[in-house]
């Protein structure tokens, strides 16, 4: 069977995962831990566990147990001492407890959600992802990253502190794919942190696996503003060598013009500004619904569709 590694964080890795369980391939999730944002950080801060957010939303992607129970774990409490954590976040950090070690919690949280592949630490080390910008200021953590808005000025230095090892079960995985997936994902919070730890950069580049990389539909405004496709390559560049890629995979789908409005405050749709062979486009969006405008934002209405992206990429797996 096919072997499929996605290597990201959040959301973009939820929906490569979802729509690729669906297929007859064989799935590895491997993850960044750099998230320190939410109830993922106050569980790090408190109670010194790996953050488990990222790694929750892949295992409930790959999940073949009951809608019930992946609303379960997903489920967010509102308010009260628990306000803010989601219940995987707490199962995965109790287990991590109970267990003595986050990737035995993993595995028996996918035992318990039924899986469909497995999901991976990029490392097990505690680790801050950090960036120092033009202007001296240091931003400390994920967190302080995503919110930025200064970061498109232009930084010096992004880095994990301390300098981490990479999870050899993650070199592994990455040694035996047939395919590799970067992205979608935050580009400075999801994707180059996994590129910053040892040893993920050299093993994706000496892998005799086809190379995937899934460019975002949407800028960040302060961070990524008016970004291109070229530009995301550029971006990476530094962590790893773009010309590695067999496949870019880029949306050509626009949203109604009323709902670019609504985003134009967070950000712009990324065009494609380049000419390569190696380019695959294709109408990515998932649907959207009428709604007040004042929510349009909180939910995430401009994403890629699970089941588009999954085809797309079987697409480039199936060829001969």
């Amino acid at each position: 069977m096919t072997k499929v590694v996605v290597i990201g964080g959040g959301t973009g890795n939820f929906a490569v995962l979802s729509g690729l369980k669906k297929f007859p391939v064989e799935l590895c999730a491997i993850v960044s831990m750099a998230d320190d944002g939410g109830s993922t950080g106050i569980l790090r801060d408190e109670l010194g566990v790996l953050p488990p957010g990222d790694v929750r939303q892949c295992l409930v992607a790959l999940s073949d147990s009951s809608s019930l129970m992946r609303s379960l774990v997903n489920y967010r409490f509102e308010n009260g001492g628990l306000g803010g954590h989601s219940f995987g976040n707490l199962l995965l950090s109790a287990l991590e407890k109970v267990t003595g070690s986050f990737e035995k919690a993993v595995e028996e949280m996918g035992r318990i959600l039924v899986i469909k592949g497995k999901v991976i630490p990029v490392t097990t080390h505690q680790v801050r992802l950090k960036m120092i910008l033009n202007n001296r200021k240091i931003l400390e953590g994920e967190k302080e990253i995503y919110l930025s808005q200064e970061i498109d000025k232009g930084y010096k230095n992004i880095y994990l502190e301390p300098y981490p090892e990479a999870n050899p079960h993650a070199i592994e995985e990455i040694q035996k794919a047939d395919y590799l997936v970067l992205g979608p994902g935050g580009l400075h919070t999801s994707l180059i942190p996994n590129l910053l730890v040892e040893g993920v950069s050299t093993a994706i580049c000496e892998s005799k696996a086809k190379k995937i990389f899934v460019v975002n539909l949407m800028n960040r405004k302060g961070q990524t503003t008016d970004f291109k496709v070229g530009d995301y390559l550029s971006e990476i560049a530094p962590y790893i060598d773009p010309d590695i890629f067999d496949h870019i995979l880029v949306n050509n789908q626009s949203p109604p013009e009323e709902l670019l409005d609504v985003y134009a405050e967070e950000g712009t749709l990324v065009e494609n500004d380049i000419e390569d062979d190696r380019l695959v486009t294709a109408p990515l969006l998932g649907d959207w619904k009428e709604g007040p405008k004042i929510d349009l934002i909180k939910r995430n209405l401009i994403r890629h569709d699970p089941e588009k992206l999954a085809a797309e990429l079987m697409k480039i797996v199936n060829r001969v």
